[in-house]
């Protein structure tokens, strides 16, 4: 393994371990995952962040995790966000962090889909006017506190475009202009933030526009004249048909496949400076633990 003291280019890839649960809204959490007690399922996204870091390759460079606090949101819904307070603190930690270890590059595991907005606009800052953002998501995440969707993590975009809460986006390093931004996989959303789509100014590309070649998408990133690019994955994205990864199952989505082939011909065209996985929810391992909790000596 590479050692990060000596190989510069592997010390600034900073690997952000985020498990960020707050800014799934409580009554989403019940509705989607009804198997399990909502403290459990809430906390769900901690263990997917535990899952993914155990499934995936030891990172070479440094790795710096966000303080996430579990207890339970005790604030007042706000313009739709719950625990406000507590995902602001989370935010301004990951951009410290960030900022610590001035990374070229930045993978992060997530925690719910706004963990990217960190990330996303460091490296807009870090490359002013040359980042574009391609969102690989069944839904737009472009909720704000005036439509019908609550949960901070369906305004991550939002966030990262500059139509986000004015206070958390005080703290932000920089913003992305929505011409820079692509929406894809999108097939799923509530009717009343679909007209942000094109008084913003986003792309969109649904399953059915990328089945067969990437071409479309890279079509689009060319045209936005930047030569790196921001990766978001969702793995709610994967059609259920192939099995529910996230914490609700979306049919006729991507398939494994189509996103693997993507992220290929992404990583072909541009310079990634940053990747984030987010939004598993990992039933059966949260199963397991019930089950485990209740053996002696196990647990204790």
């Amino acid at each position: 393994m590479p050692d990060s003291a000596e190989n510069p280019d592997v010390a600034r890839h900073l690997r952000l371990v985020w498990p960020e649960w707050q800014g799934a809204g409580a009554s989403t959490v019940a509705e989607l995952a009804p198997e399990f007690p909502l403290d459990v399922a809430r906390r769900g996204y901690t263990v997917g962040t535990r899952v993914l870091q155990a499934i995936l390759p030891p990172h070479p460079g440094p790795t710096a995790t966000v303080p996430v606090p579990m207890d339970t949101p005790t604030e007042p819904v706000r313009d739709g966000v719950e625990s406000t307070g507590v995902l602001t603190h989370q935010l301004v930690d990951a951009i410290a962090l960030i900022e610590q270890h001035a990374p070229d590059r930045i993978t992060t595991l997530g925690g719910t889909c706004s963990v990217s907005v960190a990330p996303f606009t460091a490296m807009a800052a870090r490359y002013p006017d040359d980042v574009a953002v391609i969102w690989i998501d069944s839904h737009p995440d472009i909720d704000t506190g005036d439509t019908g969707y609550d949960g901070y993590h369906a305004m991550a975009v939002s966030m990262i475009t500059g139509h986000g809460d004015a206070e958390m986006s005080t703290h932000l390093p920089a913003t992305i202009p929505a011409s820079r931004v692509a929406l894809v996989g999108l097939h799923e959303w509530v009717d009343d933030v679909f007209p942000h789509i094109e008084q913003w100014g986003l792309a969109t590309f649904a399953p059915d526009d990328l089945r067969e070649s990437s071409q479309p998408l890279l079509d689009w990133l060319a045209a936005t004249g930047c030569s790196r690019v921001a990766i978001h994955f969702d793995v709610d994205t994967i059609a259920a048909a192939e099995g529910t990864l996230g914490l609700g199952a979306v049919p006729d989505g991507l398939t494994t496949d189509q996103v693997r082939r993507l992220g290929t011909d992404l990583a072909a065209s541009s310079e990634v400076v940053a990747t984030t996985v987010a939004e598993f929810f990992p039933r059966q391992v949260i199963r397991l633990q019930q089950v485990l909790d209740a053996l002696p000596l196990v647990s204790h």
